[in-house]
């Protein structure tokens, strides 16, 4: 069974910067790609930045240039690095498969205010 550990939200000022992490166990991180989702109150879960097991990547306008996905598969681990955050990009963070999501983890909670 997969399982998916996110950490490293917090609360942080706009224009500060957190770095999240991803644990994955099983099979599925040396096989899919790898992506960070966030859901915002009120709003859909939306996928933000995704990694190819090569290391190719994409993310959503919305983060682009501001935020860095990457992975290290010897650790079965993936990280968002987030600068310049902006109120808006508070939210739950959640990383999963960027095709056909398995469970999801309980996510780790991102707040920028003031």
């Amino acid at each position: 069974q997969v399982q998916l550990v996110e950490s490293g939200g917090g609360l942080v000022q706009p224009g500060g910067s957190l770095r999240l992490s991803c644990a994955a166990s099983g099979s599925i991180f040396r096989i899919y790609a790898m992506g960070w989702y966030r859901q915002a109150p009120g709003k859909q879960r939306e996928l933000v930045a995704g990694i190819s097991i090569g290391g190719s990547t994409n993310y959503a306008d919305s983060v682009k240039g501001r935020f860095t996905i990457s992975r290290d598969n010897a650790k079965s681990t993936m990280y968002l690095q987030m600068n310049s955050l902006k109120p808006e990009d508070t939210a739950i963070y959640y990383c999963n498969t960027v095709a056909n999501p398995r469970s999801w983890g309980q996510g780790t909670q991102v707040t920028v205010s003031e």
